[in-house]
């Protein structure tokens, strides 16, 4: 057999390289990809002694690392966290319909088509680069590889540890089988199991709004802070004056970016449910969650859910007699691209079907507004509520602006568009609490999860709290660590997975703690 040219041995030799350099966050020094890893003069070594079978190892197992390095790069630019193989997998569907719902059918067959064709081009240039490796003898490869390990040594910077990638993800996926049994354990504890006189304290409905995309980032990036402070301090006046109370604090959410129904699910279940194997093993243990223990004190409950267009058959484990999805709440407008319908419509339509029926027993409802969900264009406007009908009062707004394939070219665009966004949405719900001030429902409203961090400005997990209502259930939260109004004080965020045990506790007929400072 004869030694490849060098300029095939070089691009073989680069395409192994691009592969090893290859970053696994975004967040990566431009430099790195000089260094050159301890990984490649090894490869190269092990390539010229066992031929055909050490090319086919090393071609699987460049392109699984490939593939996990690049899924990692995706997941941390929408979710802020790597890729684990295990829980993301089942992902892929629902990012296909967010896609295709929010920029088309076409542009999400032309990414999912994109990838797989970037996977088999890696494939086949990797089987190339290690059959041009392969061919070398091994009295060729040893200078090679000298010459290598001593430009990496020449360049002084620290190459990619891939081994040490390799055997994290490894870990990571044991790990994961680890905290699933412990999961699986602290489902079957519950400190609340056949606690009498639980939510007594609560004479009225209760409504808790997921607020999608609200976090931190609303009161500590200025370019957000400016717009969505004005809009809640000026709601906090309106509705102080109509006698409404008002705290509000910071929660820390087990995603961010998107998979709202982990916060959803931790919220209800009082644990930590930070990816999707876990949703499945805390919805599979029969653990009561906050609508179960509502259900036995007597509410009715309920789930209004816009986004949901499809069968959701683990509704029920979540504790919800009735469920609303977008084709029950009655909206006969246009979509807002991936959003079926306005957050007002959504608010507008749990009440006309929920709430103000005589007789009915109390109401204890999730409600997620999606109106603030990528990709945040176009965004309606907030309208008389008597005059929104079945929502056709809201077409020439959905197929206002520019589409959101010339909006998402320029992320400064896409960062006004969901300040925007989240400032209707919040707009809507602070007039939804002040249209039923007369006989108020306890509201919890709470951010779901942060925007992705490459739109929130912000890292950090921690999203919003709000309860409003009357003053003698809104102060029962004062233990919390909540702030009268609606202004979060800074400080340590209170863990989203606490807040299930916190409502037990603190609106039962003998909670401790009831002498708590009432709000000016």
């Amino acid at each position: 057999m004869r030694p490849p040219s060098w300029p095939r041995l070089a691009g073989a030799i680069l395409a192994v390289h691009a592969v090893l350099a290859l970053p696994r966050a975004p967040a990566w020094p431009g430099g790195a990809w000089l260094a050159v890893a301890v990984d490649l003069p090894v490869l190269v070594l092990a390539l010229a002694c066992l031929g055909l079978a050490g090319r086919v190892a090393a071609t699987l197992a460049l392109w699984l690392l490939a593939v996990q390095k690049l899924a990692d790069l995706c997941m941390g630019h929408v979710l802020g966290r790597p890729f684990a193989p295990a829980a993301d997998l089942p992902l892929i569907g629902s990012g296909f319909e967010v896609l295709a719902g929010a920029f088309g059918t076409s542009a999400a067959v032309a990414v999912a088509g994109g990838a797989v064709a970037l996977a088999g081009a890696l494939a086949v240039g990797l089987w190339w680069a290690c059959g041009i490796l392969a061919r070398l003898r091994p009295r060729q490869a040893v200078p090679l590889a000298a010459a290598l390990a001593a430009l990496a040594f020449a360049l002084g910077h620290p190459g990619p540890r891939n081994g040490a990638y390799a055997v994290q993800k490894i870990a990571e996926a044991r790990q994961m089988r680890a905290d699933l049994r412990d999961l699986r354990r602290a489902s079957a504890l519950d400190p609340f199991a056949g606690v009498p006189s639980l939510l007594e304290a609560i004479d009225r409905d209760v409504i808790v709004i997921f607020v999608e995309s609200y976090g931190r980032a609303s009161f500590d990036t200025p370019f957000y802070a400016a717009r969505h402070g004005e809009t809640l301090r000026r709601a906090q006046a309106r509705l102080r004056a109509a006698g409404l109370a008002m705290r509000s604090g910071f929660v820390a959410a087990p995603t961010q970016g998107g998979q709202s129904w982990l916060s959803h699910a931790t919220f209800a279940s009082g644990l930590w449910i930070d990816d999707q194997a876990r949703y499945r093993a805390a919805l599979a243990s029969g653990r009561a969650g906050l609508f179960h223990h509502a259900r036995r004190a007597g509410f009715r409950t309920a789930a209004v859910m816009p986004a949901i267009t499809r069968p959701w058959p683990e509704a029920r484990a979540l504790g919800f007699d009735q469920i609303l999805a977008a084709a029950d709440l009655g909206y006969r407008g246009q979509p807002f691209n991936w959003v079926t319908m306005p957050d007002q419509f959504t608010l507008a339509a749990a009440d006309r079907l929920l709430r103000g029926q005589p007789g009915q027993p109390r109401l204890f409802a999730q409600v997620a507004l999606i109106s603030s969900h990528a990709p945040w264009v176009p965004v309606p406007r907030l309208l008389d509520w008597d005059r929104l009908g079945d929502g056709r009062v809201f077409d020439a707004m959905a197929v206002a602006g520019d589409p959101p394939e010339v909006v998402w070219r320029d992320p400064a665009r896409v960062r006004r568009q969901y300040r925007e966004a989240l400032d209707y949405s919040l707009a809507t719900v602070m007039d939804y609490a002040l249209r039923h001030a007369a006989d108020p429902p306890l509201l919890i409203v709470l951010g779901d999860h942060q925007a992705a961090p490459d739109i929130a400005g912000d890292d950090r997990r921690d999203t919003v709290l709000h309860l409003i209502g009357p003053a003698p259930l809104v102060d029962r939260a004062a233990a919390w660590g909540l702030a009268c109004g609606l202004i979060p004080p800074g400080g340590e965020a209170l863990p989203m997975d606490r807040l299930r045990d916190l409502i037990l506790g603190s609106f039962g007929r003998d909670r401790p703690g009831a002498g708590a400072a009432p709000c000016e």
